[in-house]
C-alpha cells in the first residue's frame, strides 16, 4: 500500500514541475543536484552517485557516463579530498577534466559524508554544488541543529544538501543497525529544510553479509510523508530487483562505491600476478579501467539513468 501511495505522490508532484530537458549551458558546468532529481523523479529513474577515489577514477566515471548519456554525481569524501590535496584542487581538476574530455552530460560535484560544518563550508566555498552532512551518529536534536546550519549556508550559494537519519552498518551486517523512525524522519526533514534525505531502511555500507533486509514498507511510508527525493546508500551488491523497487518507492539517488572498488582491485591483482615485473603505476592503475566502466554501464542500465540526456 505504501509503495503505491508513494508512486501516486511522485506522479502528482511531477505534473507541477515545469518540463525542462536537462542540458548544459556550457561544457564546463557543474550543476545543483536538485535539477537532476526533479527530472529523475518525473521520469521514474535514479541518478547514480559514484565515489571518486583518484584522478583516474574521475575520468573513468565521466567517460562511462558520458558514453551512456547518463547524468552523474561525482561523490568525494573528506578523506578523498585530502588525498587529492584540497577542495579547490578537486574543483579545478574536475572542471578542467570535464572541459578537456568534452563531457556533455550534467555533472554534480558532491561532498559525501561530511561530519562537520567546516568541511561543508570549505566545499561550498571551493565550488562544490552539493554536500552531505552526516550527523547521524549524533543525538537527534544535535543532528537537526548541525544539518540546519549547513542548509542555511548552502542555500545562500545555490548548493543542495543531503542528510541522513538512522545508523547504517559499515561492515555489511545488522548487529548494531538502527532503522530510521517514520515520525522522526518527517520531523527532521521539516525542521532542517534538506533537499534530499538518506534514511536507514536496511541498507548497509559495503557488501551485504547474508540476505538484505530492506524495509520497503518503511521506505514507501517515508517517501509519502517527507515528500522530497530519497537517497539509497549502500547500493553495492544489492539485488537488481530490490534496487528497482527502491526507485519505485521514491529513491532518486543511488550511491555506488564498493562495487567499483572490488571490480578494480580484482583486476589490478590479476594484472600484477600476470605481470610480476610491472612497476609503472600508470599501467597498474589503468589495468582496472575496463572493469570499473563495465560496472558503471551495468548500474546505469539497472537504475534507468542511461540515455536520459
Amino acid at each position: 500500500m505504501y509503495t503505491l501511495e508513494c508512486k501516486f505522490w511522485c506522479f502528482s508532484l511531477t505534473i507541477i514541475i515545469k518540463y525542462t530537458k536537462i542540458k548544459l549551458e556550457d561544457d564546463n558546468m557543474l550543476v545543483n543536484s536538485n535539477r537532476l532529481f526533479d527530472t529523475a523523479l518525473k521520469e521514474g529513474y535514479a541518478v547514480p552517485a559514484y565515489n571518486v577515489n583518484s584522478l583516474e577514477w574521475a575520468r573513468f566515471i565521466l567517460e562511462a557516463c558520458n558514453e551512456d548519456k547518463s547524468p552523474t554525481i561525482l561523490a568525494i569524501t573528506p578523506s578523498s579530498v585530502s588525498y587529492f590535496g584540497g577542495y579547490k584542487i578537486v574543483v579545478s581538476v574536475i572542471k578542467m577534466m570535464i572541459e578537456e574530455l568534452g563531457i556533455k552530460i550534467p555533472v554534480v560535484l558532491h561532498l559525501d559524508h561530511a561530519k562537520d560544518f567546516m568541511s561543508c563550508k570549505k566545499a561550498i566555498d571551493a565550488g562544490f554544488t552539493s554536500v552531505m552532512i552526516d550527523a547521524s551518529e549524533m543525538s537527534f536534536e544535535d543532528n537537526v541543529e548541525l544539518t540546519r546550519q549547513v542548509v542555511n549556508y548552502a542555500k545562500k550559494h545555490d548548493v543542495s544538501v543531503e542528510a541522513e537519519l538512522g545508523s547504517l552498518s559499515s561492515d555489511g551486517n545488522y548487529s548494531s543497525y538502527v532503522y530510521s523512525d517514520l515520525e522522526q524522519s518527517y520531523d527532521f526533514v521539516s525542521r532542517t529544510g534538506v533537499d534530499s534525505f538518506a534514511p536507514a531502511i536496511g541498507n548497509v555500507h559495503g557488501f551485504y553479509k547474508g540476505d538484505e533486509k530492506i524495509d520497503f514498507e518503511l521506505l514507501g511510508a517515508i517517501c509519502k510523508m517527507v515528500k522530497i527525493p530519497l537517497v539509497l546508500h549502500g547500493a553495492s551488491g544489492l539485488d537488481d530487483n530490490k534496487l528497482k523497487t527502491a526507485i519505485f518507492c521514491g529513491v532518486t539517488k543511488v550511491n555506488i562505491n564498493t562495487d567499483l572498488m572490488y571490480a578494480w582491485s580484482c583486476k589490478v591483482r590479476r594484472f600484477l600476478e600476470e605481470n610480476k615485473n610491472a612497476y609503472d603505476p600508470r599501467k597498474i592503475i589503468l589495468s582496472g579501467e575496463k572493469e570499473i566502466k563495465k560496472v558503471i554501464h551495468a548500474k546505469n542500465m539497472i537504475i534507468g539513468s542511461k540515455n536520459r540526456i
